[in-house]
């Protein structure tokens, strides 16, 4: 799901693309479906510690600051990345945001079925 939302990141933000390898495993969904699992472990490893040295500023902006980090992981991801670039920081911020808001929407119309329920 992460790969799709980051294509459709995309192609909706300008400054922010991955530089499909058509020639690669799977071609050019296999680059994406790269890009999300970079993402997804920059993010579950990296974010959590920045997200935890970041509190105050998240308490004193009353969860703005969450924005700014999300970007600051996609611009990581896309230093880790030669395939993925992310040009300046507005294109992140608002890429962040988007992927942020689509993961949302995602979670509320596909819901896992883990909880037991």
């Amino acid at each position: 799901m992460l790969a799709a939302i980051i294509f459709a990141v995309t192609r909706l933000v300008e400054g922010i693309e991955v530089i499909g390898n058509p020639t690669g495993f799977f071609g050019e969904t296999g680059t994406y479906l790269w890009v999300a699992l970079l993402f997804a472990l920059v993010n579950s490893i990296i974010g959590p510690i920045v997200r935890l040295l970041a509190l105050p500023f998240v308490i004193l902006t009353l969860g703005l600051f969450l924005l700014v980090i999300n970007a600051a992981m996609l611009g990581l991801t896309a230093a880790l990345s030669d395939r993925f670039t992310v040009d300046g920081f507005l294109a992140a911020l608002f890429g962040g945001f988007l992927i942020a808001l689509f993961s949302w929407i995602a979670e509320l119309v596909l819901p896992l079925k883990v909880r037991g329920h």
